[in-house]
């Protein structure tokens, strides 16, 4: 049996709940196929924390918002400054049953387009007809892994989307790579859990740890919905100026509540290095880095973020020759459609053509208008 539907959400995640909800607000027969915020609940830790606050949300009306979550449960949010991840998924799960959102838990596999509509199959061999399709494909896809990854034995290396628990590196010595607020939130998730040295090892100055405001994405975010297409039409040394500002509030500078967690016996910064040198044991590795310290550890976390790239998510393979690609992105127009007309794109994959902040839940109500706004031109 073939199902039929308007819009096909593949992806279910905050852009994913985000752009269907509005999309069903506005009467598009939307239906929305994927595992219920899986990369949140499977490939972060239970006891991470937000960097941001209840301001940021999923709702495109402005009605179901974080803070409406706050005041409906009760809560108060000085009692969870920082935002607990759990406290989060709650939301987003409050915002599901608040716009009537269902879930089909089923996985697409391929999609393909003939005669002007889309077929999506699925994993238990039946299909879905679309007559368009927004792809949210979350950033478990595009992992970043350095040069000489595979020059690390298996066991003893991961990313930090593959580790979210730490009980059985108790003990252990870690070296982490990377110097965002993931290493260093994983160094004290490290400390928490009993390891006994952790490294961080970054080629950027060892950051600052100060409360800072995500005040300043806002009006961007404002101009994005007021003036169709208005980050690329940015010079290019206005682009820059505006990725500088978000690296230094948002990478350059971590969470203050890091710094009680980050034990000075135990935690130790490496600046301004790479790593030169991998160099397996029986039962460890030795990393050489570009300043001839070595490093012997038990295990190797990668906190090497993210690179766009649409080659690697595997049920868009049928499509994939029929959308323009730059560097990995997607080239989308101004309403987050592909080159493929009637396939949108948002999400982490769409911040080339839209700005850093649409990588963050920051750009979810936004995306979801703009998107939703185009699918009803």
């Amino acid at each position: 049996m073939t199902q039929t539907t308007d819009l096909l959400v593949v992806g279910a995640g905050p852009y994913a709940y985000s752009a269907a909800a509005l999309a069903r607000e506005h009467g598009i027969d939307t239906h929305v196929v994927g595992q219920p915020m899986a990369f949140w609940r499977d490939q972060m830790p239970a006891d991470m924390f937000l960097r941001s606050g209840p301001d940021w949300h999923l709702d495109g009306t402005g009605t179901y918002t974080f803070q409406a979550f706050f005041e409906d449960r009760g809560l108060r949010p000085e009692d969870h400054d920082p935002i607990p991840r759990e406290v989060f998924l709650d939301y987003t799960e409050w915002f599901r049953k608040q716009t009537s959102l269902e879930i089909d838990q089923r996985l697409v596999t391929g999609l393909t387009q003939s005669d002007g509509r889309f077929e999506a199959a699925l994993d238990d061999g039946s299909t879905i007809s679309a007559e368009k399709v927004l792809a949210v494909p979350g950033i478990r896809h595009f992992v970043n892994l350095p040069e000489w990854y595979d020059d690390l034995p298996p066991d003893r290396r991961a990313h930090t989307s593959e580790l979210v628990s730490f009980d059985d590196l108790a003990g252990a010595r870690v070296v982490i790579i990377g110097g965002r607020q993931s290493a260093y939130e994983w160094a004290a998730l490290l400390c928490d859990h009993g390891a006994e040295r952790v490294d961080v090892v970054h080629r950027h100055p060892t950051p600052d740890f100060a409360k800072v405001s995500w005040a300043f994405v806002d009006p961007y975010v404002d101009q994005t919905l007021a003036q169709r297409g208005w980050w690329r039409q940015l010079s290019a040394l206005d682009q820059q100026a505006i990725a500088a500002e978000f690296w230094k509030v948002g990478r350059l500078t971590l969470e203050p509540w890091l710094v009680p967690r980050l034990a000075p016996d135990v935690v130790t910064s490496h600046p301004g290095c790479t790593v030169v040198e991998v160099a397996p044991g029986e039962r460890d590795v030795t990393l050489t880095l570009s300043d001839s310290t070595e490093l012997t550890a038990d295990h190797v976390v990668l906190a090497s973020g993210y690179r766009a790239d649409l080659a690697q998510v595997p049920y868009l393979a049928g499509v994939l020759d029929r959308v323009s690609v730059t560097d990995g992105f997607p080239d989308l127009s101004e309403g987050f459609e592909t080159s493929l007309p009637g396939l949108y794109v948002t999400g982490f994959a769409s911040t080339r053509d839209f700005g850093p902040f649409y990588g963050f839940t920051k750009g979810c109500p936004s995306s979801a208008r703009i998107a939703v706004g185009e699918m009803l031109r």
